[in-house]
């Protein structure tokens, strides 16, 4: 199990690009609440694939905690219960955490994997906690680090209920992307302890100072750029899923902050790549950093001139959460040298 360290970290950080994959789909469908419900979907393990399971029907057993959808408003079983011809409210309580009463197969399905994603994800950080648990006394560092990880990881758990709960409240979706973020960072480091032996780059100091503001533009791109897409998501709801071409009618403050500020993201990326290529600096990855740049730019472009184009979302997204890992992993790499 110990020497199995390097295989679960690498499990556990794909694990989370995974989740993010599947969130930035349940973003894209507009199925973030295909469940209204948490840790179950509608009260089930397995989701519902019909109506017909999550409306009320006489004569039918209903098991504690099911909810149904009745007047468009969601009730909860009380107790396990068998219904009669007519609808009895003393055997439900209303669910009030949030007033969505909508059904939609594809949707909640679509909620339902990311969310095993997440399940699967929990699992092999159980396995990164055992493994690195067993370094707790050569190795300080890992155990803590790989804890950590575990310990955010269940703050995300309860984050992912907050959103539910709040009906996708804008400032606690980007509390949860960010919180993802973190988590990727304590992966890289932990892979750069478990990994990184060789040293073939070499320290730059401008270098290093430009990785850590690429990083931390990154992470206010990412930020806000869920705070665009809670704007895009109103105008969904306000013109309809197929109108998307509405979808940035009269965008906000936040979209042109958004979309000028790739701008100086650019410009210090590339930044990082002159100095890698002048200097000889030997960081391979600079060049990953250039291509998710021009992916980022282009899925951007694409979204806002050609009406958000299937998949370019979840890219958009995806790439983001990537370049964010690459631009911290370098960072590690440079302060190893420069110690």
């Amino acid at each position: 199990m110990k020497k199995r360290l390097p295989l679960f970290v690498k499990l556990a950080l794909i694990s989370v690009y995974v989740i993010f994959l599947a969130g930035s789909v349940v973003r894209m469908t507009g199925s973030g609440m295909g469940c209204p419900d948490w840790p179950k979907c509608f009260g089930y393990y397995i989701p519902p694939t019909s109506e017909e399971q999550i409306t009320w029907q006489p004569n039918t057993d209903y098991n504690k905690g099911m909810i149904i959808i009745k007047d468009e408003t969601l009730y909860v079983a009380k107790e396990h219960i068998k219904t009669y011809l007519t609808f009895s409210e003393k055997n439900w309580s209303k669910y009030t955490k949030h007033n969505y009463t909508t059904f939609n197969k594809f949707h909640t399905w679509t909620e339902y994997i990311n969310r095993l994603a997440s399940v699967v994800s929990g699992f092999f950080f159980l396995l990164l906690i055992i493994a690195a648990f067993k370094y707790r006394k050569e190795h300080k560092e890992i155990t803590i680090i790989a804890f950590s990880a575990f310990f955010l990881m269940m703050v995300e758990a309860w984050l992912g209920k907050m959103v539910v709960d709040s009906n996708l409240k804008p400032a606690i979706i980007t509390i949860h992307m960010i919180g993802g973020l973190l988590i990727i960072a304590l992966l890289l480091r932990l892979r750069f302890i478990v990994s990184e032996k060789k040293v073939t780059y070499k320290h730059h100091a401008l270098f290093s100072k430009l990785l850590i503001i690429s990083a931390v533009f990154s992470l206010i791109q990412i930020a806000m750029g869920t705070q665009v897409r809670q704007f895009i998501d109103e105008q969904v709801k306000l013109f309809g899923f197929e109108n998307k071409n509405y979808s940035l009618l009269n965008p906000n403050f936040k979209f042109y902050f958004h979309r000028s500020f790739t701008i100086a993201i650019v410009l210090v990326n590339l930044g990082l790549f002159y100095l890698n290529q002048m200097k000889n600096l030997g960081y391979k990855l600079v060049n990953w950093v250039v291509f998710l740049i021009f992916l980022e730019t282009i899925t951007g472009i694409l979204m806002y001139y050609a009406e958000f184009p299937i998949g370019t979302q979840a890219i958009h997204l995806l790439a983001g959460a990537i370049l964010f890992g690459l631009q911290f992993y370098l960072w590690l790499q440079s302060r190893k040298v420069s110690h």
